[in-house]
């Protein structure tokens, strides 16, 4: 594959930022968007081509990339008569950029296969601003030759490409990764609410807890809120809810329950649902102070 046609799926803020580092690299793409025809005439206006169907893009295309939101929307795009599965073919690389269950993944991966294509997981780090400059975070896992074949549009979309083995590999390792962040980013939200009922200022607290082993990068996002009103975790509290659901879900799926995750997924899902979902993760600062006092 040395000039392959990319046929991609999900043109939110992250989809749109990606389809144009591919322009830009002189890639030809076509395009399937949802309501929001934004990125789509913004990808048409670049050269690109838009798709009246899944299956039409994936007949068209070399590789298929979808940058969607849930397991949910994966499988709706790829399953029935007008899905990826519907038009893929011998040969064909479809990968999953957003952040799925493992079990869903490797379902799609074996139906895949029966048509002679391959599927990877290859769920993303970083922002839209680093998607467009081609800076990503990219987590791949699956088949090795098939990564191989498509590593160099990865490397055209990310500077940290990574291979992890088996397919759902990425899958399972981002979900990990968003459950620690995220009970981390919830924990250090409440610790700076109960400083302020304490009395005691939140740089004081986080000077304290930043000079010993306590100190992560997430701490610093959620400092950098609470003391600056600055966020630099653009992360909404409805997606941390959905991921922290589904690394639970994926610890259920392994036979496993997991403890330490419940009071981040009860959190995070009582904000979500009392209409905070749009906030931002580090604005949990806020939201712990308004709520910590309620009687349960």
């Amino acid at each position: 594959m040395t000039t392959p046609t990319i046929g991609f799926i999900g043109l939110g803020l992250m989809g749109r930022a990606m389809v144009e580092c591919l322009q830009g690299a002189g890639y030809a793409v076509t395009v399937l968007g949802n309501r929001d025809r934004t990125g789509v005439e913004e990808a048409i206006s670049r050269g690109g081509t838009e798709a009246e169907s899944a299956k039409a893009l994936a007949e068209s295309a070399d590789i298929v990339m979808l940058c969607v939101g849930t397991s949910d929307q994966v499988e709706s795009r790829v399953y029935g008569d007008n899905g990826v599965l519907a038009g893929a073919k011998q040969g064909q690389v479809v990968i999953d950029f957003g952040t799925s269950l493992p079990e869903s993944t490797k379902k799609i991966g074996a139906a895949l296969a029966e048509k002679g294509a391959t599927y990877l997981d290859a769920p993303l780090g970083r922002t839209p601003a680093h998607a467009k400059d081609g800076q990503l975070n990219i987590m791949c896992a699956g088949d090795a030759d098939a990564y191989a074949r498509v590593k160099p549009v990865l490397d055209v979309l990310g500077e940290n490409v990574f291979h992890l083995g088996a397919l759902g590999n990425g899958h399972t390792i981002k979900l990990i990764n968003n459950y620690f962040a995220m009970t981390t980013a919830c924990a250090m939200a409440e610790a700076f609410a109960v400083a302020d009922t304490s009395g005691i200022e939140r740089q004081a607290l986080y000077d304290v807890m930043a000079a010993g082993p306590n100190h992560s990068g997430m701490m610093g996002f959620i400092r950098n809120y609470a003391v600056d009103g600055q966020v630099d975790l653009a992360f909404s509290v409805a997606n941390a809810a959905k991921d922290v659901g589904y690394y639970r879900q994926m610890a259920q799926d392994l036979g496993l329950q997991s403890r330490m995750s419940g009071a981040a997924d009860a959190t995070l899902r009582e904000a979500r649902d009392g209409g905070e979902g749009n906030m931002m993760v580090p604005a949990m600062v806020d939201w712990m102070q308004a709520h910590l006092g309620e009687k349960k």
